[in-house]
């Protein structure tokens, strides 16, 4: 486990036991998650069966796989799946229920999947129906 899941405090539990609890520190984690741990082949396969299967929620006509862009509820899902992959052996189906679940969690009212197609909805916050922000280093709470 890297220092990063420890500090997560989540070193020893699986995909299921991950609890999410502070959307600001997460989200920053799971940016620098996304950025930092490099996926195998086999590991990239098992993020794309997981988040292919997902709309993106800031632009539902893209999966949560591609998105549209790479905005920061992207990165942060992005980052999430690559944790659980590569850090947890987790399979696609985790990662999927994990992925959707952290979605919920940071915005509970749910999201219209055009935040991107509309102004300022990739500088809202996500409990705005928004992206984020598209700085990775800044994202917008």
């Amino acid at each position: 486990m890297t220092a990063a899941a420890v500090a997560l405090g989540c070193a020893s539990l699986g995909a299921d036991e991950i609890v999410f609890d502070d959307v600001e520190r997460q989200t920053r984690q799971f940016i620098e998650w996304q950025q930092t741990i490099a996926l195998t082949p086999e590991q990239e396969a098992v993020k794309r069966e997981a988040l292919e299967a997902l709309p993106a929620p800031c632009c539902s006509d893209n999966s949560a796989y591609t998105c549209c862009c790479p905005c920061n509820i992207s990165r942060s899902s992005w980052g999430l799946a690559n944790h659980l992959i590569a850090e947890r052996g987790a399979s696609a189906e985790d990662v999927r229920a994990k992925v959707d679940e952290w979605t919920k969690f940071i915005n509970p009212n749910g999201y219209g999947g055009k935040a991107c197609y509309t102004r300022g909805g990739c500088q809202r916050p996500f409990h705005q129906d928004g992206c984020g922000g598209m700085n990775p280093d800044q994202p917008v709470f």
